[in-house]
């Protein structure tokens, strides 16, 4: 069996490490964070609308195979000069269509080299942003070859983005606000991303860039 770091580095242009030291999936029992990336095997991931543990032939973003409703998600990430990705929630797998049509984006990109970062409204394409809608503030956004640290809360609706020690967005999935928001946005047609499910997929996207991942765990609320 392939390892992640080999599928996403090869397959999914992805780089994808772990400081994990026993090569198991391990319970902080003070916090209930469980780490769902132990650096060495493809247990728990696989290609998005693609069957089979692990398997992510092809390229394409990658899911963590399980759905989840309220969590929070924690890891690293660094991107390579000029890089594009992405972090979903709540992801639907919806045949022939892809993930960003149903999950809500924390957006991952250098923010001084990557056009994206100077398009949109505000600095909401920027790094940390919720992707074309919600600019993240302050933006803290170490510079290429850094790691950083985020983390997406997800409960009874209210998603909150930190990155790097500061929340940098909030915002609340199913109301009024949230339906509006996306009504002036581009996502004004697509109707399972203005009504995002309850549960749904952890996605890391392929934009074809290099990117890299550690230290995922999530904890359920």
């Amino acid at each position: 069996m392939k390892t992640l770091n080999t599928i996403l580095s090869i397959v999914i242009v992805m780089g994808i490490t772990s400081c994990s030291k026993t090569g198991k999936t391990k319970t902080a029992a003070k916090e209930n964070w469980i780490s769902i990336f132990d650096g060495k095997t493809t247990t728990g991931w696989r290609g998005y609308n693609k069957s089979g543990t692990g398997e992510a032939g092809g390229g394409g973003d990658i899911i963590y195979d399980r759905k989840l409703g309220n969590f929070e998600l924690s890891l690293e990430w660094k991107i390579s000069e000029g890089g594009n990705s992405g972090i979903f929630i709540l992801g639907q797998e919806i045949p022939n269509e892809p993930i960003y049509k149903s999950a809500p984006e924390m957006q991952v990109l250098d923010n001084d080299r990557h056009p994206d970062a100077k398009l949109g409204v505000n600095g909401n394409r920027m790094a940390g942003s919720l992707y074309d809608l919600i600019p993240a503030v302050p933006q803290n956004t170490k510079p290429v070859g850094e790691w950083n640290k985020v983390s997406i809360l997800i409960y009874q609706g209210t998603v909150v983005f930190n990155q790097n020690g500061a929340n940098v967005v909030e915002f609340h999935l199913w109301t009024d606000d949230w339906k509006k928001m996306c009504a002036n946005s581009k996502f004004k047609d697509w109707e399972w991303f203005i009504n995002t499910a309850k549960e749904g997929y952890i996605g890391l996207q392929d934009h074809g860039n290099d990117v890299w991942f550690r230290n995922i765990k999530i904890r359920e609320l």
